[in-house]
């Protein structure tokens, strides 16, 4: 259960005088200040994987690159599921790799297929913080999909103020705030001083006003 002053702040931030009604259901997001932190250390950037407690509002879409067996096993679960021929026609066309690193929030790979995603689509996926996470052959897709359908990844990459999503407006401010309490009790894991890495901590909507959570 989190904190009825998380649960507050996110109250506060989807009220209509900080969040006005708008024509789409607008995503929530957390914006967290570090301090402290030299983050020119690659050590020290934060590059987390997190399942939401409550779920996105939304679910993740998940790419597989996958063949045989695992391929078969994918298509019923995943977004999108890409073969060995098919990893070498998006090499040759960077205009549709760029494409499926956008659609997709998280891509899974037969390990035995991860040296050659590095060398045709490393370039086009590193950057975007989509390079696939390698799984055995024989692993329970469907449990691993499921899994990062509920799942966000949090980057500061070099700067100490970074955000991530939490949820969506219209879920409860209750399940919102869970999540929130779940990620930054990842974060301060991560941080060598914890609580007193962060300088402050916001809730908003995509369009609304931000709202101090710490």
């Amino acid at each position: 259960m989190a904190s009825n002053e998380i649960i507050e702040a996110v109250k506060k931030a989807l009220d209509e005088k900080n969040n006005k009604k708008r024509k789409f259901v607008q995503s929530v997001d957390l914006v967290i200040n570090l301090k402290d932190v030299d983050l020119n250390k690659p050590e020290n950037r934060i590059d987390e994987e997190i399942e939401l407690p409550k779920g996105r509002g939304k679910e993740a879409k998940i790419g597989v690159f996958a063949s045989g067996e695992l391929a078969f096993k994918a298509k019923n679960v995943a977004d999108v599921v890409i073969t060995p021929e098919q990893i070498k026609e998006l090499a040759e066309d960077k205009k549709k790799a760029k494409k499926l690193a956008e659609k997709c929030d998280f891509f899974v790979a037969e390990a035995p297929l991860m040296p050659v995603i590095g060398r045709n689509l490393g370039r086009i996926f590193a950057p975007r913080g989509k390079m696939p996470k390698p799984i055995p052959p024989d692993a329970d897709i469907e449990a691993i999909v499921n899994k990062l359908k509920k799942s966000i990844r949090v980057r500061s990459k070099d700067k100490p103020t970074f955000h991530c999503l939490v949820g969506r407006e219209d879920m409860p401010p209750e399940d919102i705030a869970e999540n929130i309490e779940a990620i930054l009790e990842r974060i301060e894991s991560k941080l060598e001083r914890g609580r007193m890495n962060i300088k402050s901590v916001y809730v908003k909507t995509t369009m609304g006003s931000a709202v101090r959570v710490i």
